[in-house]
């Protein structure tokens, strides 16, 4: 298996609208070629000593690894959350033409770009 630049970003929010929000800057400012959202997770986590849970939804953003940073960023401006989850996951392979179009749907500096 090939090590592709490619990364999934797992992401997760409080509810759909704050995640489609999020979502839609990420592709609209071309830093993320799409963003899967998936309603109605339970999330079990400790925070502030305590243990709690919550219905949350995720996001799978796809994206160059090179805009990880430009995501990171703008989600931490748009979230709710006091410390939001960020995780990029790296991408060891996948379809070519998939990879190259993910590369072509973003505004990855010094690239070209199939974006307005």
């Amino acid at each position: 298996m090939n090590e592709t630049a490619a990364i999934v970003i797992l992401i997760t929010a409080p509810a759909l609208d704050k995640g489609e929000e999020i979502a839609r800057a990420l592709v609209t400012e071309g830093i993320a070629a799409c963003v899967s959202i998936i309603p109605r997770i339970t999330s079990v986590y400790r925070w502030e000593g305590k243990v709690c849970e919550d219905e949350e939804v995720l996001l799978l953003v796809k994206s160059p690894k090179s805009l990880f940073p430009r995501i990171r960023d703008r989600v931490k401006s748009l979230h709710s959350y006091d410390i939001p989850e960020i995780i990029a996951l790296p991408v060891i392979d996948g379809l070519p033409d998939y990879l190259e179009w993910l590369k072509n749907a973003t505004n990855v500096p010094g690239e070209r770009t199939v974006l307005p």
